[in-house]
């Protein structure tokens, strides 16, 4: 699932999940959704489950974009804070944001019985913790904000045995969760063939037209037309710039290493630093018999193509596990991914906004992508029914983020500030100045040219311009991707997209070697 050159691996991606075939005509459903991860499939699982006819197209195989690069935790505390929640949506917002992530969190679980999907389910508690002794007041009224919010089970702990004993004051919230996101999605799949939705890889889509049926078509040409669309693709391909407005790309690190099974109790931790540190344990079998715990740790997020320093901050995040942890062994695994960072702390799932009201859409993850994924079947299937669903209004992509405008406002200047890019110098003078498996911006008269040089040491140049909304892609060293600071759409080295809001591959250039920029 893995063959981009460079790119990481996560703990999760050795686990074989189902294969789609590739599409090659076209076809009708009820429902169209666009996007094989968590969200994509959950919804196309929960519409075949109320009898609708359901195709599921995606470029790559089940959970092949954001969800394998997860830590897969399933909370019901959410990333923002309830504080935040409630002064952004009030407290009946902050309550259904509970009861919706709580109910995430069960329908997991029962779907997990009812299909009998082996996915290392765990019932577990989650802990809030102060990073230093001064944030002892905020977890106090973190604790009095989600009492209010209805998690009434949550606990103010004066003293945590464990990592962060050392401050001495947490949030206990108990019936948390996790679970092997790809076992999960693998199962969920195979439900779905069980059950009789036409699902399909290679199927690259490059339009989507509303109208009373909507018409998808793909890059090779296969069109498939549908009563309702959904949309669930990490951030809209269908969308150029309403949502995009809403909405930043951050670049979130993660290491997973080998710790002995007495030295930590199964938990999940999350701490009050600003980017916040996520931590928790998954026990897996070894080559040979045996089983081993690895401890997953993620954190250092910066914004998309705003920062190439990887290794710095994989670095700062071993360190901090090392302090927190000190019998953890070796890192077996480090790897990034991306998070949809909505302006006010929550989803954008429902109606895409300016569209036919058969056009949906899911994105916004807050951090939060696998509650809010299935938030995202459970919510679009009431409303592609033509059922009420007290969440609707909560995750309408068409509302106003009146209260967060000071982080709209901050939002939209750095994407303004980006576009700068384009009279600024090159990364280097001149392509002889790249290495081998590496990539550089180059200046080339009044544009720029996004250039890689292969193992054999091949130059593959193509436009540095993100066919999106034209701001300039940088290198990232570390996945071998060429990534946009603006919206957060991503291509592989050699300019393929992989993921949007751009739907087109970097515009190909045509260079001689040695050309003077």
């Amino acid at each position: 699932m893995n063959d981009e050159p460079g790119r990481t691996v996560s703990t999760w991606m050795s686990e074989d999940v189902p294969q789609l075939p590739a599409m090659s005509t076209g076809a009708h459903a009820d429902v169209c959704v666009i996007g094989a991860g968590i969200a994509g499939i959950t919804t196309a699982y929960c519409l075949m489950k109320e009898g609708r006819s359901v195709i599921l197209l995606d470029d790559s195989q089940p959970g092949g974009g954001m969800t394998e690069r997860t830590t897969a935790h399933l909370s019901n505390a959410i990333d923002a804070g309830y504080v935040e929640i409630e002064r952004l949506h009030g407290r009946s917002g902050a309550r259904l944001a509970a009861q919706s992530h709580t109910a995430a969190i069960d329908w997991i679980e029962k779907t997990a019985k009812e299909a009998e999907i082996a996915c290392d389910f765990l019932r577990l508690d989650g802990y809030l913790c102060a990073a230093t002794p001064d944030d002892s007041q905020r977890i106090k009224d973190e604790w009095m904000a989600v009492l209010r919010a209805g998690l009434t089970d949550v606990e103010h702990v004066a003293q945590l045995p464990g990592p962060f004993s050392q401050n001495g004051v947490c949030l206990r919230f108990p019936r948390q969760a996790q679970f092997h996101p790809l076992k999960y999605l693998g199962g969920l799949v195979e439900a779905l063939r069980k059950g009789g939705c036409r699902a399909f890889s290679d199927a690259h889509v490059t339009t989507v037209e509303s109208g009373k049926q909507v018409r998808v078509e793909t890059s090779q040409g296969c069109v498939v037309t549908a009563d309702a669309v959904v949309v669930a693709t990490n951030t809209p391909i269908n969308n150029m710039v309403t949502i995009h407005t809403k909405q930043a790309a951050y670049i979130t690190y993660v290491i997973g290493v080998r710790i002995p099974a007495e030295a930590v109790e199964p938990a999940l931790w999350w701490d009050t630093l600003d980017p916040y540190h996520y931590v928790r344990t998954q026990r897996r079998s070894v080559p040979g018999g045996g089983e081993e715990v690895l401890l997953i740790v993620g954190g250092e997020d910066h914004k998309a193509g705003q920062a190439d320093d990887a290794e710095i901050r994989y670095g700062r995040l071993e360190a901090w596990a090392r302090k927190h942890f000190p019998a953890m062994g070796t890192v077996a695994y480090r790897w990034s991914g991306q998070v949809m960072e909505s302006v006010d702390g929550l989803a954008f799932i429902g109606r895409n906004p300016g569209d036919a009201e058969n056009i949906y859409i899911a994105t916004g993850d807050c951090g939060m992508g696998m509650t809010h994924g299935t938030i995202a079947g459970l919510l679009l299937t009431d409303l592609i029914m033509g059922r009420d669903c007290a969440w609707a209004s909560l995750y309408n992509p068409s509302r106003q983020p009146v209260r967060a405008m000071g982080q709209f406002v901050r939002e939209s200047l750095n994407v303004v500030a980006q576009y700068a890019d384009w009279v600024t110098k090159g990364d280097v003078e001149s392509e002889e100045e790249i290495a081998n498996e590496q990539g550089a911006v180059l200046r080339d008269g009044l544009t720029k040219i996004a250039a890689y040089r292969d193992a054999d040491g091949a130059l593959h140049t193509c436009s540095a311009v993100c066919p999106h909304l034209n701001c300039i892609v940088s290198w990232n060293h570390s996945e071998h991707t060429w990534d946009c600071p603006c919206h957060g759409s991503r291509f592989d080295c050699f300019g393929k997209v992989l993921n949007g809001p751009a739907i087109s591959d970097l515009a190909p250039v045509k260079r001689k070697e040695g050309t003077t920029p």
